[in-house]
């Protein structure tokens, strides 16, 4: 597969990356033989760049897949939401010794919202201080909002930035309100003519743009500012079928078959504002014990109404 470097890093990274999120347990849940196995597939296949976090739980797949040294070309990156320097130190040294490396490629400040730049300060500065110790390579963040991705631009010491960006728009926000892919990518231009790396996420949109998988992915992989594309995978058919569409191998009117998808409301994201449960048609979005949004799918007609208002991006379907 095709490699970039990722800005001015030095970093070289194949044009698609690997989110193991969905084959973790707050979604697919796989056995821990049966996601190394993906990965292993993947990284046969040619992808390089893993994408991972602290909160995802999904270290020991990534460990399992690459034990033995066979892959110690693969780049990876995680992330913590953690907010202080020493919660953040503890994030990357937890990192080191749950993947069996002694240098971690990328690390990030994990979903940074507006206001979070200065309440996470300390956290910024353990990322800047690992790297300057050798713990890390690059340093940068992840974001869903507009308004980040712009001052990322700005930041001297930022390496790197991963930013939301789907062909619909699902999931971008600007402080309070909905942004536009547009308004993403301009962000995103900004970043790169700062010499930024950027590599995008969600061009599905957490599973809600999947029935239209070459329009997402049309959108996505053609877009010149992106170093890399991270996909989501929980099958070895979804690895074959990127390699199909990337290879020029795959049926025009080509989609997958999502009829067994289920939406469902992400717990550590959803924030119980009621947006979705206000735009759900069929009554399907009822506040479970904990005040927060869930799903009876008894209800759920699998409209997607409920997805694009969700200020968080807690919808998603798998």
């Amino acid at each position: 597969m095709k490699k970039k470097l990722l800005g001015n890093t030095g970093i070289e990274v194949t044009a698609a990356g690997f989110g193991v999120l969905p084959m973790g347990p707050s979604q697919l849940a796989l056995p821990v033989e049966e996601g190394a196995a993906i990965l292993r597939h993947a990284l046969d296949r040619g992808i390089n760049f893993i994408d991972t976090a602290q909160y995802y739980q999904t270290y020991p797949y990534i460990r399992t897949a690459l034990a033995g040294g066979a892959y110690d070309h693969v780049v990876l990156c995680s992330k913590s939401l953690c907010d202080d320097y020493d919660g953040m130190m503890e994030a990357i040294r937890e990192a080191q010794q749950e993947l069996a490396r002694d240098v971690i490629d990328i690390f990030l400040m994990h979903e940074v919202r507006p206001g979070q730049l200065e309440e996470r300060r300390g956290a910024w500065q353990a990322l800047i201080d690992a790297r300057a110790a050798g713990l890390v390579r690059a340093i940068g963040l992840s974001t869903h909002h507009v308004d980040i991705t712009e001052a990322a631009a700005g930041m001297k010491e930022l390496d790197v930035v991963f930013p939301l960006i789907n062909y619909a728009g699902l999931g971008i926000r600007r402080g309070d309100a909905f942004a536009t892919a547009d308004d993403m990518l301009a962000a995103i231009r900004r970043c790169r003519a700062a010499g930024k790396g950027v590599f995008g996420m969600k061009a599905f949109g957490g599973g809600s743009l999947t029935a239209h998988y070459q329009q997402a992915l049309d959108y996505a992989f053609s877009l010149p500012e992106l170093d890399s594309v991270m996909i989501g995978f929980g099958k070895v058919s979804e690895v074959d079928d990127l390699f199909d569409y990337l290879e020029g191998r795959m049926e025009k009117d080509y989609n997958p078959d999502v009829s067994n998808k289920r939406v469902y409301v992400n717990q550590e994201d959803c924030e119980g504002c009621g947006a979705c449960k206000n735009a759900c048609p069929a009554g399907a979005i009822y506040w479970n014990e904990n005040g927060l949004a869930s799903v009876d799918h008894d209800k759920c007609l699998t409209c997607g109404y409920c997805s694009p208002v969700c200020p968080v991006r807690a919808i998603i379907m798998y």
